[in-house]
């Protein structure tokens, strides 16, 4: 780790704190995998929003194995109505995972969704909300946070999530041809997921939200 990265972290870590979030850093996904197991207990009620990060670390195997009460929104066979279903009773689980699109040097969380049933589950809801990014997700402040989610978050989703949107084909937001984008600018498809964009700044419910930075890239 170079010396500007390890100042980044501590930055922004420093902030997250005084914005009433916990903040935690590990080296690797080995290492974030057994904090995790040190963040719930056994029994407790989860649920994830949709996340690479979490398959990718190896998160997502610990929180959906059978030493907890995982709701599970993509089983086989499930029906949209249970799917809807599983989206309500997060609100009141112990805890739900996801991960950021962007963490600001001020101590902020930046995302953007489509559903939003993730978004919908950081701000209010589950006891504890761990979100877990690797180093590759820190920006300097909110207009890199933005800048991030049209050219490198939303783009590679939509190829994942096989949606045809402009940004898939472009690798980059339609709203960015213009000089000056605003914010919320973007394409006006059926499948477009740039739909609620959410900062996390100071928290009134103290550490209800813990942030993982894990010492790798992860994640979109």
């Amino acid at each position: 780790m170079t010396d500007e990265l390890k100042a980044r972290i501590e930055k922004t870590m420093q902030n997250l704190r005084r914005n009433r979030m916990e903040a935690y850093f590990c080296e690797n996904s080995a290492e974030a995998r057994e904090l995790v197991k040190n963040l719930i207990k056994k029994g407790d009620v989860i649920s994830n929003g949709g996340s690479v990060t979490l398959k990718q670390t190896g998160i997502y195997d610990i929180i959906s194995s059978a030493d907890y009460n995982y709701l599970d929104r993509s089983r086989e066979g499930i029906t949209r109505e249970e799917v809807e279903e599983v989206y309500r009773k997060t609100f009141s689980a112990d805890a739900f995972f996801t991960s950021s699109n962007a963490v600001t040097e001020n101590g902020e969380l930046y995302n953007v969704d489509g559903n939003s049933n993730r978004v919908a589950a950081i701000l209010y809801g589950p006891k504890s909300v761990v979100v877990v990014c690797g180093v590759n997700k820190l920006v300097k402040n909110i207009d890199e946070a933005v800048e991030r989610v049209k050219t490198k978050a939303a783009p590679p989703n939509t190829v994942r999530l096989g949606i045809d949107t402009y940004c898939a084909k472009a690798g980059q937001c339609v709203s960015l041809n213009k000089e000056n984008p605003e914010l919320c600018e973007g394409c006006h498809g059926d499948g477009r997921i740039c739909c609620n964009y959410v900062v996390c700044a100071q928290q009134r419910h103290v550490n209800r939200i813990k942030v993982i930075i894990i010492n790798e890239e992860l994640g979109y």
